[in-house]
């Protein structure tokens, strides 16, 4: 990389991820680096397992890799996509390990998860904070039956059945806490509140 007017380590990401994509090794090296703690960070966020954390970060940049050609700078920045690919697989991760539903008490230190741990570090991009700060202004009942439906895959029986509610009412919070959200991250920047 001698022809280079700049170190390799100042190139932007999205010239990085291209030279992950041919396969460059000097390229890669410093991709790697330049995401590794913020990958493991989402990874680890999600999982609450170190060695499952690696596997996941591991996992991230192979897909990165054998997907790198794929990017669209459109969609969002590279941040944000790998960050994304981290944070599916740490949730298949998990679900892959999880036999029975989460336990109702345990949705509470979960929830503020979502808003002040190293996962709020590591997801430092614009859209993760908004998304982030509209789910904590969720009504607590609605945020809990969203996060029990759209990060643990449970069906609205399963969250009635958790939460001791009707099936009616359960998917009553599961729809108002999706619209909400639609409606908050849709608008413009301003401070969309959640009502």
């Amino acid at each position: 990389m001698s022809g280079l007017r700049f170190p390799v380590g100042r190139l932007p990401d999205e010239a990085l991820l291209s030279g992950l994509a041919t396969g460059d090794q000097e390229l890669a090296v410093v991709f790697v680096r330049r995401f590794q703690h913020r990958v493991f960070g989402v990874a680890m966020a999600v999982t609450g397992d170190r060695q499952l954390a690696e596997d996941v970060a591991q996992q991230t940049f192979e897909r990165a890799w054998r997907h790198a050609q794929i990017y669209d700078s459109r969609r969002g920045s590279v941040t944000t996509w790998l960050t994304t690919i981290a944070h599916n697989l740490a949730i298949d991760a998990v679900r892959a390990r999880r036999t029975e539903p989460v336990a109702p008490e345990d949705l509470d230190a979960l929830l503020g998860t979502v808003t002040e741990t190293p996962e709020r570090w590591a997801l430092a991009d614009e859209a993760s904070a908004r998304l982030r700060a509209a789910v904590s202004r969720l009504p607590r009942e609605q945020a809990r039956a969203l996060m029990m439906a759209g990060i643990y895959g449970m069906t609205a029986q399963q969250v009635a059945d958790t939460e001791r509610i009707p099936l009616g009412t359960a998917k009553t919070r599961i729809r108002a806490a999706m619209g909400k959200l639609r409606t908050t991250l849709s608008a413009p920047e301003r401070g969309g509140h959640v009502q």
